[in-house]
């Protein structure tokens, strides 16, 4: 299955200058936040493909107005033709914003989810906002990220984590594809195409 990822930066290349075959054979859209919702209605113009999202930190705004015909997979478990995908959007709390938590509170999002976790049998992607804890994290307080994706992963060893928020711009070592165990780990900042 041929699965696009998308974070942080709309990309020129899909929207501004929109180039139909960057969306050939997608069957899935997985959007990481922090992505205006014009632009994730946009792509639904385009693909067939279902586009799943979770918040970013500066998607406080999809309260009033989120984008139209995508679906928000926050705190559940989607299935898409067999494939299970966790959604566990927001970034480390470094103000007040709506989709922000300290590291107390992911654990509890996490925890929450255990009986869904186990009634699925686990999960095949992990679609986050934030990366995990030094797995492509960065050293300030807002972009450092959550030990529960650890504990995710160690315990449920999806194929796939999915984060964005931090930009390629951020750091010039910048590596889009890390591997924690059997889990690869993807940056989607910009766009990305990965073959499930």
């Amino acid at each position: 299955m041929k699965i696009l990822l998308i974070a942080d930066q709309p990309e020129p290349i899909l929207w501004e200058h929109l180039d139909r075959r960057k969306l050939e054979g997608v069957e899935l859209v997985l959007s990481c936040g922090d992505l205006p919702a014009e632009y994730l209605s946009f792509l639904t113009c385009f693909t067939p493909a279902p586009i799943l999202y979770v918040h970013g930190n500066h998607d406080d705004r999809y309260a009033a107005k989120p984008p139209e015909g995508c679906i928000c997979i926050e705190d559940t478990i989607y299935v898409h033709e067999g494939i299970r995908i966790l959604g566990l959007g927001g970034s480390m709390r470094y103000n007040q914003g709506v989709n922000q938590y300290t590291q107390s509170q992911m654990n509890a999002r996490v925890r929450r989810l255990r009986f869904k976790l186990w009634r699925s049998g686990g999960i095949d992607i992990l679609l986050t906002h934030s990366p995990a804890y030094q797995l492509g994290d960065d050293t300030d307080l807002a972009h450092i990220g959550f030990t529960a994706f650890l504990d995710v992963i160690d315990k449920y060893h999806p194929r796939l984590l999915v984060h964005g928020h931090v930009h390629q711009s951020y750091r010039h070592d910048f590596k889009r594809i890390r591997q924690r165990g059997d889990t690869q780990v993807i940056n989607a900042c910009g766009y990305y195409i990965w073959d499930f």
